[in-house]
């Protein structure tokens, strides 16, 4: 039976870079793995009124099993202002409640950033990784997966014409592979 890897991209933009590194990373799943996306895009903003009455939204309960049926995560984030997308801070808050029910626990992760300028969304890169802590994410510490310049990466259909980028992420995928492997509870 295969191992599932979901992949969270973390831009609500239906053209958004991130998305399109989503679906390009969805063919590099080697043998014995699948690539999943996980939609955030209809996620209410996270109320723990919704829990406490009974009230949960549909689409927190699609996410919520979603990700129970992965057995790893990469995340696939932009960044704004210096941190992380709001839609994906929420999709981390609405995974790990109600308390004590959280759905990332022990999930090997990964974070890929991206950004059109120089730093490649660091700053978002690493406000994730301390939420990843809080949810016992063991997140892939190496190779770090920033990715610049990344507006100049695809062609109009949104294919990644760019090798260059393509290669590194099909090694960042192939070292995400190994560290699972050891890292994976089951």
């Amino acid at each position: 039976m295969n191992k599932v890897i979901g992949i969270i991209a973390g831009s609500l933009r239906k053209e958004s870079f991130s998305k399109k590194i989503a679906k390009t990373l969805v063919p590099m799943a080697p043998e014995g793995f699948e690539f999943k996306i996980i939609s955030i895009d209809d996620l209410p903003v996270y109320n723990q009124d919704f829990d406490d009455h009974n009230q949960v939204p549909e689409s927190y309960v699609k996410f919520r099993e979603a990700v129970k049926a992965i057995d790893g995560i990469i995340f696939v984030t932009p960044e704004h202002n210096r941190s992380v997308p709001a839609a994906l801070k929420n999709a981390l808050d609405i995974g790990s409640r109600p308390m004590g029910k959280s759905v990332w626990n022990g999930k090997p992760g990964a974070v890929f950033s991206n950004s059109p300028g120089n730093l490649s969304a660091f700053g978002a890169n690493h406000h994730l990784r301390q939420s990843l802590v809080f949810l016992n994410i063991p997140a892939m510490q190496q190779p770090e997966v920033y990715i610049p310049h990344i507006n100049e990466a695809f062609d109009k259909e949104g294919n990644m014409k760019n090798q260059d980028t393509k290669d590194f992420l099909k090694k960042a995928v192939e070292a995400y592979i190994e560290w699972f492997k050891n890292n994976s509870p089951s």
